[in-house]
């Protein structure tokens, strides 16, 4: 994420963890009929064709407040969405993962939906001694904040663009620049990590440098049918060396489940 974006979204997320702080311490099978017509829309590979969801079916399968628990899920604003034309690399083959890593949108969905979803923070519900102040301001800035994406395409376009985030994560592995907004941030390192969900399921940490600062972040991509999810999550205490970034796995899985 550029400069910018980051201290803005950190800033929020800030908010977040002393407001949520404050809170802790206060207290069908096909007929065989149906099938012969199913089989004239398959592709090659032997596939039903899948169509994309139309806006209001998406807005119904993206994640919405109480759907994971433990987490504070909104409606991502205007200042969160950043348009694929804006996203450049200095690798052209690392330019679908550059795109994913802001969430902007890749190709022509039909639909498009966008979440902010910020862990709570892992403090104790009682009173906050004196001497605990520290450790729990710690604990109440030790939550991951992940940008959701959910871009709906017909199932081979959603097909191509999890391969074209493979390829780009193979051979972008080494590092590659991102610039949007007159900024550039670099990506020093890519490793893929594990994760599962949905019929298809991507993920990999990223070693960025930011304003000279090193600053890890997780980047999940899923596809179900014809839908392809992003997430794209940072910690702030990892940022700040005090903390450790995992992925997002309540939110994937969470997510997974409303699309299946």
């Amino acid at each position: 994420m550029r400069a910018t974006a980051v201290r803005r979204t950190a800033l929020a997320t800030s908010v977040a963890a002393l407001a949520l702080l404050a809170t802790a311490c206060g207290g069908s099978e096909p007929s065989k009929g149906d099938e012969g017509k199913d089989g004239a829309k398959e592709g090659a590979a032997g596939k039903p064709a899948v169509k994309a969801l139309t806006a209001a079916e998406l807005e119904k399968a993206s994640l919405a407040q109480g759907d994971v628990e433990a987490h504070k899920i909104t409606k991502a604003g205007p200042e969160d969405s950043v348009a694929a034309a804006d996203v450049t690399s200095d690798k052209e083959a690392c330019a679908p993962l550059a795109r994913a890593f802001y969430g902007a949108e890749e190709g022509k969905p039909t639909a498009t939906t966008k979440r902010q979803v910020i862990s709570e923070p892992k403090v104790d519900g009682g009173d906050v001694t004196e001497g605990d102040v520290e450790d729990t301001l710690e604990s109440a800035f030790d939550l991951t904040s992940t940008l959701l994406t959910l871009s709906s395409y017909d199932s081979a376009t959603a097909e191509g663009n999890i391969a074209a985030l493979r390829k780009a994560a193979t051979d972008c592995a080494g590092g590659f620049s991102v610039t949007t907004g007159g900024e550039t941030q670099k990506v020093t390192k890519i490793t893929e990590e594990k994760v599962s969900g949905g019929e298809e399921a991507l993920a990999w940490t990223l070693a960025a440098e930011q304003d000279g600062q090193s600053m890890p972040l997780t980047l999940v991509a899923l596809r179900q049918g014809g839908t392809v999810a992003t997430f794209t999550s940072f910690n702030l205490a990892a940022a700040s060396g005090k903390g450790t970034l995992e992925l997002p796995a309540a939110v994937v899985a969470a997510q997974a489940s409303k699309l299946a």
